[in-house]
């Protein structure tokens, strides 16, 4: 880990369990989510690949409970990938568009960095269901994935373009879609509030 993202760790950690929830709660902590979409084709043929990953089953129940423990985890996680996956296309990589895959060279674009530290959170323990991988739209009009940890204190982002893990509703993004917090291999819409038009990302 560099100095400065180290540095970064360092602050992240310093803000606690209180700011976080500070933050959840300056906006509305839980996304607004609507009916089963469509899933998005670089997921379809990851789960073709590895249909284990996308047939995880959670029953319906509380989100888990925000900790230091697990504040911790999620700001050290972050970080890591973030420090350790070079960005790379899917063109550069595989010759191909929307490939969605781990990064084991350490390489990879925003939806590898996802699925590493939603694979990294897992291992530690967090529930598939709470750990989501998520469809937004950049102020600029791309296309983006991020990670959505749902914790009872709010809905968190994991971000490969953002050092500090922030509350959904701190973001800049128009959210699209996630998966299902029961059903990894389903799709629902986001209804954010904040944009009149439906993207998806292809």
């Amino acid at each position: 880990m560099t100095r400065t993202k180290a540095i970064i760790v360092a602050l992240a950690a310093l803000m606690g369990l209180g700011g976080a929830m500070a933050q959840a709660n300056a906006a509305e902590p839980f996304m607004h989510v609507g009916s089963r979409t469509t899933q998005p084709v670089g997921h379809y043929e990851f789960c073709r690949r590895l249909p284990d990953e996308c047939n995880q089953k959670t029953p319906r129940r509380k989100p888990i409970e925000l900790t230091r423990k697990l504040w911790a985890a999620m700001i050290d996680v972050n970080a890591a990938v973030n420090t350790e996956v070079a960005p790379r296309t899917d063109m550069e990589i595989y010759g191909q568009e929307e490939y969605w895959a781990y990064p084991d060279n350490n390489e990879g674009d925003c939806e590898d960095y996802v699925l590493e530290k939603r694979r990294r959170l897992m291992a530690l323990g967090v529930p598939a269901g709470d750990l989501l991988i998520t469809v937004v739209r950049q102020p600029n009009g791309d296309g983006h994935a991020v990670l959505t940890v749902r914790t009872g204190s709010g809905e968190f982002i994991l971000d490969n373009l953002e050092p500090q893990v922030l509350a959904w509703g701190k973001t800049d993004y128009t959210y699209l879609k996630r998966q299902s917090e029961h059903n990894s291999g389903v799709w629902i819409q986001i209804n954010d509030g904040r944009a009149d038009a439906v993207a998806s990302l292809r």
